[in-house]
């Protein structure tokens, strides 16, 4: 049930800062991006749900799902055990990476969970914190050790890698396993690259060779049978939350900024946000509505192009 939060929603206008000239073709300089909701504390994970017309995103520490829509506003969606990253699968059902749950659930429209992977190979996932569903139904998520706190502050696995969920067997086979830290993770709209990236090493990281990894974002090839490919790029800046437009260029959250980079790489430019943007995705009626989770608000950009499926 969703449970209203009677807040006012405050909307803060402020004029894009478009850093390239190349942006115009994305978004109009004269455009303003709003505060839509505030007064959380990290919010995270935005996905736009068609069915309902709502957005659908995480407030980590508040251990929450929240919505947005324009009509009711913010709302709670439900609880949740510290939800990072959400999306939908092919069926439209939402898929949560729960990073005290340490696990990935499925929930249905009815409200029902089922928990779709919670362990590798006997041993609890660290905590997951971001997933793409490839058109096989696989799943495929980041695993890096951010939510191990207090009593659940016990690592089992031996490193933080990049998985991938088998539709029919529900097993997960570990797919990349020399990142130090993989965050957001995303395919191109034709499905035929994968985007993932890594905010760095560690002193403590388990893997001495690891602890020293710098910032970045690799691109790699997705074969027709969708199994990994050959690594094709790196993009030498690291990103938390990932999104992808119709002509494939990649949106990312670095440096409090969002960052825009075409399809082989190249850096399109930047916008300025209001606070440190987590995450990004596309939505309203004809997907050009750019929503930006960003410490405690949620913020939206009306964009020249649409996004692509959805994240």
């Amino acid at each position: 049930m969703i449970r209203s939060l009677f807040l006012p929603i405050l909307i803060t206008l402020l004029t894009v800062n478009l850093q390239a000239a190349d942006l115009t073709d994305l978004v109009d300089p004269q455009t303003t991006m709003k505060k839509i909701a505030g007064d959380m504390k990290f919010t995270e994970g935005p996905v736009w749900e068609p069915k309902t017309q709502r957005l659908i995103f995480s407030d980590i520490p508040n251990s929450k799902l929240m919505a947005w829509n324009p009509s009711q506003g913010l709302t709670v969606f439900r609880e949740s055990k510290n939800a990072n990253g959400n999306i939908l699968d092919l069926q439209g059902n939402l898929i949560s990476c729960q990073h005290t749950g340490r696990n990935l659930i499925r929930i249905s429209a009815d409200g029902k969970t089922d928990v779709i992977i919670d362990n590798y190979q006997g041993k609890k996932l660290n905590s997951p914190n971001d997933v793409a569903v490839h058109l096989d139904g696989s799943f495929w998520f980041t695993d890096p050790p951010w939510g191990l706190w207090g009593a659940n502050n016990t690592a089992e696995l031996d490193g933080h890698w990049v998985y991938r969920v088998d539709p029919n067997t529900g097993k997960a086979e570990a797919i990349i396993t020399d990142l130090a830290m993989p965050n957001g993770i995303i395919f191109s709209p034709d499905f035929s690259f994968l985007y993932v990236a890594d905010t760095g090493g560690h002193p403590r990281h388990p893997d001495q060779t690891l602890r020293n990894a710098p910032d970045l974002i690799r691109c790699y090839k997705i074969t027709n049978k969708g199994v990994l490919g050959r690594l094709l790029f790196t993009i030498n800046e690291g990103s938390d939350g990932m999104a992808m437009d119709i002509s494939g260029n990649l949106y990312t959250t670095h440096a409090g900024k969002i960052n825009i980079f075409d399809a082989r790489g190249r850096l399109i430019g930047r916008l300025d946000c209001p606070e440190s943007p987590a995450n990004v995705t596309f939505g309203g009626n004809d997907y050009k509505t750019l929503f930006i989770t960003a410490r405690t608000s949620l913020y939206s950009l009306q964009m020249k192009i649409r996004g692509a499926h959805a994240q």
